[in-house]
């Protein structure tokens, strides 16, 4: 009786993006809006593996903020030792965008390429503010752009570095000027859930 061997067939590949091994600190803030710090372990357009002190429930809503990557969204679909897997939930750009900052960012190192901003930086929707400067008056300015640690605004205004000033109602203070604007930094960083280009300063 000879016996009728079946041909050789490779294991299906659960994940539809490929995952790289990256390691980027974050915050990510839970449904019950409690918010912790986070670091991930490999990340693809499609999904992400994150260390993280308190787990969450399988199919729960997680809204994460990663440094170099930004604000991403989706939802648990696994326990794993140290943390969980997120199965992101994100338009066709946003995934296009996560996949060339992952490529930038695994070649970076071996290109001898500098660091990059720490924050990503968004144009917001709201592009016009007030500016309340510590002893002066106000002033309408113009958003460049945004992160949860700053942003860069046109103005005629020239306080000195380190001025005090409001933003909306986000304080902070003068770190940088530069010819017709200037650069502040947040008292606070935004957390993860606002930050979007929907905010409103």
């Amino acid at each position: 009786m000879k016996l009728k061997l079946k041909p050789f067939q490779k294991p299906l590949e659960r994940r539809r993006h490929q995952r790289v091994a990256i390691s980027l600190l974050g915050r990510y803030m839970l449904e019950d809006k409690r918010e912790f710090p986070c670091q991930t372990t490999d990340m693809s357009p499609g999904g992400v593996a994150i260390v993280a002190p308190v787990r969450g429930n399988i199919g729960e809503r997680v809204v994460a903020y990663l440094d170099q990557i930004g604000r991403v969204e989706g939802r648990i679909a696994r326990h794993t030792e140290r943390g969980f897997a997120l199965q992101l939930s994100l338009p066709f750009a946003k995934r296009e965008k996560i996949a060339n900052q992952l490529t930038w960012l695994v070649n970076r190192d071996a290109l001898g390429m500098p660091e990059d901003r720490r924050h990503e930086r968004i144009v917001p929707h709201r592009l016009h503010a007030i500016l309340k400067i510590e002893g002066d008056r106000e002033y309408v300015v113009r958003l460049i752009d945004i992160s949860v640690s700053g942003a860069a605004i046109n103005t005629p205004a020239k306080p000195a570095v380190g001025t005090r000033v409001v933003l909306g109602q986000t304080p902070g203070h003068v770190i940088r000027l530069f010819e017709g604007g200037l650069a502040i930094s947040f008292d606070k960083v935004i957390t993860a859930d606002h930050f979007d280009e929907n905010i409103k300063l």
